[in-house]
């Protein structure tokens, strides 16, 4: 009786599936699976429109898009990978980055306004980013990071692009040249202390995951931003930096509270 009666349950699931269709809230049914109008307007609201755009056409090409990729992963979930290891590794990552996103999104959303005497002093404290901001035109070179502490200590000494490049091709690095444009108002202030007082033609190095860039920059130009337009760039960034301390006290009274047990030799060094 009791297999008749899960099978049963299993018929009428798959019935019920069969049947789904595209009405109401749902605007399309892919081999069962709904795609529905929350969905469809998520992705429409992350999209960047061009100005004057035709939002049903887009709207047409994005409901494409999603049932291309539902189409693309239930054939991943037919082959088995939703199974496997990794898959479950990396998608408890995502969930992981995802919660930790929207909890800090909360924090900014509901952190206190600042007042303008705050604002004012935290534009004067960074004046890289409003009344001295700049965009500087860099010549670079990028190349894969060295291993070797030598060679390294070789690129430290370069005063000037050339004798990086000179460097690293005696060392037999191969490297590629490139320009680009760095907007300072971007620089932590840590390192923009540090590229402030480089003198001209010096080359900073900047690594970025295995590889390296080193830069220098060849002109500037005044990015001045003050005034009303300069407001609510600042009341952005100081929310940002209340909510980053509030995440770190957070996780400092989490770290306090739990319980947390390793394996031998896992444990962290102690201080």
């Amino acid at each position: 009786m009791r297999s008749k009666l899960v099978l049963a349950v299993g018929l009428a699931l798959l019935a019920s599936a069969c049947n789904k269709k595209a009405e109401g809230q749902t605007v399309a049914v892919v081999n069962g699976e709904e795609i529905t109008a929350a969905e469809l307007n998520a992705e429409l609201g992350s999209a960047k429109l061009p100005q004057g755009a035709d939002k049903n056409q887009i709207r047409a090409r994005l409901l494409q898009s999603m049932i291309d990729r539902r189409l693309l992963a239930q054939q991943a979930k037919t082959d088995g990978l939703d199974k496997t290891p990794e898959f479950l590794n990396r998608q408890r990552k995502a969930t992981e980055d995802l919660l930790i996103s929207m909890l800090a999104a909360r924090q900014i959303d509901t952190a206190q306004l600042p007042a303008n005497s705050e604002i004012e002093r935290f534009q004067a404290s960074h004046p890289w980013m409003f009344a001295q901001r700049e965009q500087w035109n860099l010549e670079q070179l990028r190349f894969a990071l060295p291993s070797d502490a030598g060679l390294r200590a070789k690129m430290d000494q370069a005063k000037s692009l050339e004798e990086l490049s000179k460097t690293l091709t005696d060392a037999g690095v191969t490297f590629t040249r490139q320009k680009n444009r760095l907007d300072t108002a971007v620089i932590p202030q840590s390192i923009y202390g540090q590229l402030a007082t480089l003198s001209a033609g010096e080359p900073f190095i900047i690594p970025v995951g295995d590889q390296a860039v080193a830069s220098v920059v060849v002109s500037r130009e005044s990015a001045a931003l003050t005034g009303e337009r300069a407001r609510p760039i600042a009341v952005a960034a100081m929310r940002r930096e209340q909510a980053a301390k509030l995440m770190q006290n957070r996780l400092s009274s989490l770290r306090q509270t739990a319980k947390i047990e390793y394996k031998e030799g896992y444990a962290p060094p102690k201080k």
